[in-house]
């Protein structure tokens, strides 16, 4: 091979390398753009996000920026001694101002000041009161508003001569948790039966040891 074709199969090497090298440049460029943009949209989508207050559209009324607070309660429920858990997906963050998250049926969250318990109740379509969203759509206004538990199925645990639905918070019996703002480390029982004082200690030591999962 001579001298000439030598150099001009360097030369051709050479050139293919620098074609290779430009392509990638090219790609690499386009890479970073898109990443960019991507953090761009990101970063909007969390400033937004970050910044949800009660004017957004499906925020609670009355609530503040969405992540100015984040406190836990613990919730018991028992229905005739029953337990019932708010641990499966269809109760399990509804929204993201008050929600029960990780497969934990027992620790509300709370991500916002102002928040009500109702709101939570309300997102997923069971009533705790005569206050509670779609109560007079369920019981006939000439019904008495006594108060209520209702699943989503329409089951109902009314109070009536026979049994009663209470509500405690912290080992306080209350008329009403609807409107009630939960604080950190709050214990909140609702029960709905007959029960003794004896079994309302019972259910209450019960409420005080579950975990509050942060």
């Amino acid at each position: 091979m001579g001298r000439r074709a030598r150099e001009e199969r360097r030369e051709e090497r050479e050139d293919k390398v620098a074609k290779q090298v430009k392509v990638k440049r090219k790609n690499n460029l386009k890479a970073v753009g898109i990443l960019a943009l991507i953090a761009v949209i990101v970063g909007y989508a969390g400033y937004e996000f970050m910044n949800m207050d009660s004017s957004a559209l499906g925020a609670p009324p009355g609530a503040g920026k969405l992540g100015d607070e984040h406190e836990h309660a613990s919730l018991l429920v028992r229905i005739f001694g029953d337990k019932f858990d708010f641990d499966s997906p269809a109760y399990q963050i509804k929204n993201s101002w008050i929600h029960f998250e990780d497969s934990d049926g027992t620790t509300i969250h709370r991500h916002s000041s102002g928040v009500t318990l109702g709101f939570l109740f309300d997102g997923l379509n069971i009533v705790v009161g005569w206050e509670s969203r779609g109560y007079t759509d369920i019981l006939r206004p000439s019904e008495t508003l006594d108060p209520c538990f209702i699943f989503p199925d329409g089951r109902q645990f009314c109070t009536n001569e026979d049994y009663s639905l209470k509500y405690y918070i912290n080992h306080e019996l209350v008329k009403s948790i609807y409107d009630y703002v939960l604080e950190e480390g709050d214990r909140i029982l609702i029960t709905y039966g007959s029960e003794t004082p004896e079994q309302i200690e019972e259910q209450l030591r019960e409420l005080d040891s579950q975990v509050i999962s942060g």
